[in-house]
Formats: C-alpha cells, structure tokens, sequence
C-alpha cells in the first residue's frame, strides 16, 4: 500500500503546497501588546505594534513591549507595518520598534495622527515613513494584496484588514463592536464582511476581550444620552474623566457642553495632545468658543465650567488623582462639583480607581462612575456580536486574539456553536508558529516572544534580577555597610558603619544597629586572626553574617549592601 504510485504523488504535492504562517508576538493571552507577523515566503508583514502597561509587580517600568528578535532575525524580509487604530495597545510600541526596524508604515489619518504625535516627541518624525489609507483603498505589498473595512470602536478611523495572500485569505478584526447607531454615523461595513465571507476566508483572527459577556454590546450613543441628562441636573462645575483616546466621548462632552451654554478645558498632557490632534484633523467638532484654556476657568461661574481630563483608571501620577488629593496646581474640587468617571476600570486598578473616588467624595464632589450609572460602554464587541462576526466571514480557521487566557476559550466556545469545528480552532500562545495550506492548519514550532521593559530611556536593560531587587527593597529596604581596609595588609582602619533605608529607622533601633555592627567586627577579628580574604569572599561573609542576625531578630530580609574602601 505504501509503494502506490498515486499516493506517492499525492504525498508529495502536499508537500510542497504553498503555505503561510501566522505569528503572534504580542496580543495572545493578554491585554495590550499587540503585534501579529503575516509571512508568505520570504515577505513578511507586520499587524500593529502595541504596548502593554506594566503590572504590580513590574516595579518601576514605564510601559511593555514585544520582544521582536524575530523581526530583526529577518529584517530584510519585513514589507510594512499596518495598523488598525490608533489606541497604545496597537500604536504605542512604534518609537521602540521603528529605529530597529526601519520599514514604511500604514494607518488611517486619524491613527497616524497620533502616530505622528509619538514619533514627534521621540524626536523621530523625519525618520519614518507614513502612509495614509482609508477603508476603500486597496494596497499591494509584494505576494500580499490589502484591503480594509471600517469597524465601530471607542476610537474614529478603526478598520479591520483583509490580507489576500497566494494560500487564501486572512482577515484581522482588530478591536471592534457592531455599533448601529454610531457617534459619527458611521456603522461597520458590514457588506465587505458579507463579501469576504462568501469569497472564502482562509483565517480569521478576531477580537475576544468581551468573550464572556453575553448579548451585544451598548451603543455609544446610550453614553451621550446619560451625559446630557447628567448636566441638565449638575448646577455647579462638571469634571469628566476618561481615555483621551475615546474621541467619541469627548465629542458627546462638547456636544452637551454647547448645548447647555457650557466652556471645556482640557486637562492632562495626553489629553491636550489628542484633543488638538482630532481637532486638528476634523474628528472631534467643537463649537466656536467652547474650548477654553485651563487658567480662564476660574474666571467663570462654576455652573458653566467643565474639565475634561486623564486619569479614569486612578494612575497615580494622572491629573484627576492629583486633583482628587489637591495636589493639582491648577484645579481643586470645589464642594458640590459632578465628577463623572467614564470608564471601567482595567483588571488590576480597581484599588486605585476605588481610592481616587473615596478622595473625590472626601472633598465634597458628586462623584459618578460606571457601577452606579450607564456613563461607560465597551467599545468590544460581546458574545452576540462576535457571533455575527464568525457568520460573516465564514473562516475555515479561528485564531482567537486579544484577550486573557479565559477569553481565548471563551470564544473558542463561542466558534463552536456557529459551526467552526474544534481542531479548526488554534488557542496558541506568543511566539507559536501558525502554518496554513489551503486544506490544513497546524502549529508548526515557535519563535522568540516575550516581554521587553522600557524604563525611562533604557530599553530592555531591566530583567528579572533588578525586579527582584527592586521588589526586596520595597519590602524590607536596605542595610549598606562601610568599612576601610587598609591596603596592604587588610588591616581595618576604618568602621564599620552601617546605615539603613528603608529598613529600621537607625536613632530608634540604636540597640540592633549596635549588635549588627559587633557581628561584622567579630567577623574581621577572625580574618584579622586568620588567613586574609579575597574581598569578594569578605563581602560574602559579611553579608551572609548580618541576614541570619537580622533574620533572627526581626524576621526580615533586608538588602545587604558592603562597601570596601582600600586605604
């Protein structure tokens, strides 16, 4: 059976059908960091380059984004980045990744706006090609033919990408939701979907943040709704804080502003930038003097005033936790002010969101946020919606994206009861090479994915050992020891001396201090006494001599820092 001929060929064709792969470096069981390569021989295509922003335990890093060793591995194979929208998780990565990977990049007008804003304080603007494109267009980078269509989100200029590739199909939803009545009036085009669908879609990636949720998702219309009721009530200022990117919220902000005879200034660095950005460029419509600067707000009465600004998720250093503590330069609650929070908080800031309003309702404001009233929608879509979108394309395979774990399941689930079968369902993880013919689908092996740290200007120079330094220190602080060997002989001339931070506070722990400082002394008796010691064997012994001592008297670790200085 083996040696017909027939079965043979038929192996053999199979063999060297033509394939692609799929490889997600960010973007698959988190949320945030989105990044997608699209390879078709030697040409490969990037999808967005997002960043992540860092958790608890990433103490002191600025912001997450994908490693792309891979992408530099075969640099001279990259065609261009596309991008989806304008939002960090997809744009946010760019200043990092665009001066290793000097390649032209695609966006809508309102996303490379924002783009051009990065690059731009990244002192990078002349350095980068961008290309504008719009839901119509069509573009051809090498064996890859594009296509776009416009989706609703809780930013303008979304689409989503068809990438007609020699093996098929591939369609990327991005970020979306089915939005019938749209701020701006324009609802997704669902008759590219319908027409893809029918043509035949090879493989779908598609959005599964809001997996869990059943039924659709509210317009974001039913938001403005609830902001024009809430300023018809409010008699004194109203502070509404949300994501500067939610263009469609501001607007329904200034909308109701002008309606009820209202001036708006805007307040928080990333909030001014975007706001004159969509201005700028047509997206956000303000009536002729509503938008005021922030120093002019007190020369009005608190019933015509309102203040748009960052901070909806309690970011420590955002402009309404710093007003919520009076800690703001320009602005402080007045008693009576409505303070609208307009947002939901992202998993692991509910403390902090919790804590900014307990401070807001401690200085007298009206304080509104999205548990107790219908100021916040998604701009995801849920299960119904992501129901609809499978019976649009039709894709013979499911990669689930953008989500955590739960979520990918979720949709794959959710694949299930449309029709997709289970083994056509690909639930992966960063790094996972996707391999695609037109009959089959498979993991073929993986590629380096991960986390790189950026904190402040250096990139990737933090790893694990620093976090567990910096982590130990915010845990039980430092001890550094000082002491003075006299060059020759390794005599001690000077300490030792021992100091804290962050540990006990010396003037009220004199009496442990002066034991930990008769240990090390003990210590160099017997070097004194004994054969000398290397220093880094000396600074060994010291440290390991004081963490069982302190270990034994307080229970806790402190960092053990000596410092030898030859004399």
């Amino acid at each position: 059976m083996t040696n017909d001929p027939n079965r043979r060929k038929a192996r053999i064709k199979t063999d060297n059908e033509e394939k692609i792969q799929i490889i997600p470096l960010g973007g698959i069981g988190e949320i945030g960091k989105n990044m997608f390569v699209i390879r078709f021989e030697d040409q490969m295509l990037v999808i967005d380059s997002g960043l992540a922003f860092p958790g608890d335990e990433l103490l002191g890093i600025d912001v997450v984004i994908p490693d792309i060793t891979y992408l530099l591995e075969n640099k001279d194979k990259v065609l261009a980045i596309i991008l989806s929208h304008g939002h960090e998780d997809h744009i946010g990565a760019l200043p990092y990744v665009l001066p290793q990977l000097n390649v032209p990049v695609y966006g809508t007008r309102l996303t490379l706006g924002l783009v051009e804003g990065k690059l731009r304080e990244h002192h990078m603007l002349d350095q980068c090609t961008l290309n504008i494109i719009t839901p119509d267009d069509t573009l051809r980078l090498g064996s890859f033919k594009l296509e776009f269509f416009r989706t609703n989100h809780s930013i303008p200029d979304s689409v989503g990408i068809a990438i007609k590739t020699p093996v098929g199909t591939v369609v990327y939803t991005s970020d979306f939701k089915f939005d019938q009545t749209p701020v701006n009036g324009n609802p997704t085009e669902y008759d590219k979907l319908a027409r893809l669908g029918r043509k035949g879609v090879l493989v779908a990636f598609s959005d599964s943040t809001n997996a869990e949720r059943p039924g659709y998702t509210l317009s974001e219309k039913e938001v403005g709704a609830s902001i024009m009721d809430i300023f018809r009530t409010s008699k004194q200022r109203i502070i509404l804080a949300t994501f500067a990117s939610n263009i469609h919220r501001i607007q329904q902000v200034f909308d109701a502003a002008c309606h009820y005879k209202r001036k708006v200034a805007v307040v928080g660095r990333s909030m001014v930038n975007v706001v004159q950005i969509a201005q700028e460029l047509g997206y956000l419509n303000v009536c002729q003097g509503a938008l005021i600067e922030i120093d002019e707000l007190n020369t009005l009465p608190p019933s015509r005033a309102v203040i748009i600004t960052t901070g909806s998720q309690g970011e420590p250093m955002s402009a309404l936790t710093r007003i919520s503590m009076s800690e703001h330069r320009k602005v402080e609650i007045i008693p009576g002010d409505t303070v609208i929070i307009a947002a939901t908080p992202i998993p692991g800031n509910e403390k902090l969101v919790s804590r900014t309003i307990d401070n807001l309702f401690k200085r007298g404001a009206n304080v509104i946020y999205e548990r107790v009233s219908g100021i916040h929608v998604s701009g995801h879509a849920s299960q119904e919606e992501l129901k609809l979108m499978l019976n649009l394309l039709k894709p013979k395979y499911l990669i689930p994206v953008h989500g955590e774990y739960r979520h990918l399941i979720h949709h794959a689930q959710l694949a299930a009861k449309v029709g997709i079968r289970e083994q056509d369902v690909f639930v992966i993880e960063n790094g996972q090479v996707l391999e695609f013919t037109q009959r089959s689908g498979r993991v073929a092996g993986n590629v380096t994915a991960g986390k790189v740290l950026v904190d402040g200007l250096g990139i990737g120079d933090v790893g694990n050992v620093v976090l567990r330094d910096r982590k130990l220190l915010s845990q039980d602080g430092i001890l550094i020891v000082v002491l003075g060997l006299e060059r020759e002989n390794n005599r001690v001339v000077a300490g030792p001396d021992i100091y804290s931070r962050g540990f006990v506070y010396v003037k009220e722990s004199e009496g442990l201090m002066d034991e930990a400082r008769e240990q090390v002394t003990r210590l160099l008796e017997k070097m004194e006494n004994g054969k000398r010691q290397d220093w880094f064997s000396l600074k060994n012994n010291m440290r390991d001599t004081l963490s069982r001592f302190i270990w034994e008297k307080t229970h806790r670790r402190p960092m053990i820092l000596p410092i030898i200085m030859e004399m």
